[in-house]
């Protein structure tokens, strides 16, 4: 297993297009900081997230303490599992050691996704999981410590699939959540066909 620097890794899996009839998805690996109380302890844990790229909801995450594939690998089949996306749909990724891994690869091609990498050094590549990253951080894990590792455990699923996903707000969808800008999308649909 090849050495990984400290910090975050950023992926983006893309579907056939960024629009309503072919969502995508964005995919993060990033330290998460162990504060209990006043006491910071070394960063001990990590969390893949996989986004859909198009309402901005969280469809997979995994968190462990390992920073190998086996995290993203985690996010990943939560992500395909909720999703279902269809075969050919494009994953973009940064240059990670955890994506470019031949588990991964193999993930990808079992779940029959395309796998793709950004340009080196170009952080823009993966701006949507930059941004949720940096969303994340700013309003969950930085936010207040951490009492504990049950505490860390039962928060970060909260605020992922109840808060980010039901309430939190996004201008880019029209200052709706995530989970209401796409039923609102279903809701359309539904209209057009009847």
């Amino acid at each position: 297993m090849s050495k990984t620097r400290l910090g975050f890794w950023f992926a983006t899996w893309f579907g056939t297009g960024l629009s309503p009839v072919a969502p995508g998805t964005v995919a993060t690996l990033a330290t998460l900081p162990l504060n209990f109380g006043l006491l910071l302890l070394p960063p001990i844990l990590y969390l893949a997230v996989i986004l859909d790229a198009w309402s901005r909801r969280v469809v997979g995450y995994a968190v462990g303490p390992m920073l190998d594939a086996r995290l993203p690998l985690a996010a990943l089949a939560a992500a395909v599992a909720a999703r279902q996306p269809s075969p050919g749909c494009i994953h973009h990724s940064d240059r990670g050691t955890q994506y470019a891994s031949r588990r991964y690869r193999d993930a990808l091609a079992a779940a029959g996704l395309r796998g793709s990498m950004s340009r080196p050094g170009n952080p823009y590549d993966n701006a949507h999981a930059e941004s949720f990253m940096k969303t994340f951080k700013h309003e969950e894990a930085l936010l207040m410590p951490y009492r504990n590792m049950d505490d860390l455990l039962t928060r970060i699923p909260l605020y992922l699939e109840h808060t980010y996903n039901h309430l939190r707000l996004h201008s880019a969808l029209g200052y709706l959540p995530p989970s209401e800008f796409a039923a609102q999308h279903q809701r359309a649909i539904a209209a057009v066909k009847s």
